[in-house]
């Protein structure tokens, strides 16, 4: 190869092969990358994948979190329903037909009464209902078929003949309990801690049942009484 000397235009300037590869392999490593930039390359690399890792696992979480809380509502709406269908069928019962007390006790920890809805059974016959809160355990629903209650000032020994008890975790680890009673007898909206049928002959309108669950929420149900008209 043949190249002219700038300094001498007429003599032409000579390159060995040698030093022509020597120049073409200086060119082909300007050319390329170097170590600290293939580090910061792949630092980079990681660090995205580290946040797309950290975003994907996230969204599991919400999701596992959104799912279990969907199922906890709908227990919850479950249960509600149940007791709500006991509530709203509560039956004014008379022990006698000359006794005018009807059968519904009531108290700010519990209550106990006569329902016409028995689920037991099918939804057929009377059965004594019974909602109470275990201290600071669990709230449950107890249901007794048939239906016994005696009169007022006798011993009765059917209590431990035959039937059916049905038994119900309405919420476990409830604390707070407090049940309340719209008065029927009222022109206006009033809510007592206590009713007694034998006193009052008379069911009340509506339930009320608070009590704080095992996340520590208030939770809050009213159960309007539809048999209230049928009493005195």
């Amino acid at each position: 190869m043949k190249i002219q000397d700038p300094r001498q235009p007429d003599a032409p300037m000579k390159i060995s092969v040698f030093q022509f590869k020597i120049q073409n392999s200086k060119l082909k490593i300007q050319s390329g990358f170097t170590l600290v930039e293939v580090a910061i390359a792949v630092t980079l690399l990681t660090m995205m994948v580290l946040m797309l890792y950290g975003s994907f696992h996230l969204a599991e979480r919400a999701a596992t979190k959104a799912a279990a809380r969907a199922e906890e509502s709908q227990k919850l709406r479950t249960r509600q329903e149940f007791l709500a269908g006991y509530i709203r069928s509560a039956y004014p019962y008379r022990p006698t037909p000359r006794d005018p007390s009807v059968y519904f006790s009531g108290a700010e920890g519990g209550l106990e009464f006569i329902s016409s809805l028995s689920n037991g059974l099918g939804g057929r016959g009377m059965s004594k209902v019974r909602v109470a809160w275990e201290g600071a355990g669990a709230l449950t629903l107890e249901e007794e078929m048939p239906a016994r209650v005696s009169p007022p000032g006798s011993v009765s020994s059917q209590a431990s003949e035959g039937g059916y008890r049905n038994r119900l975790v309405l919420a476990e680890d409830a604390g707070a309990l407090r049940m309340e009673y719209l008065d029927s007898q009222s022109n206006v909206e009033s809510w007592v801690g206590e009713w007694d049928g034998r006193q009052r002959k008379a069911l009340p309108r509506a339930v009320r049942m608070t009590y704080r669950d095992e996340r520590g929420e208030d939770v809050r149900w009213t159960f309007p009484i539809m048999m209230s008209a049928l009493t005195p």
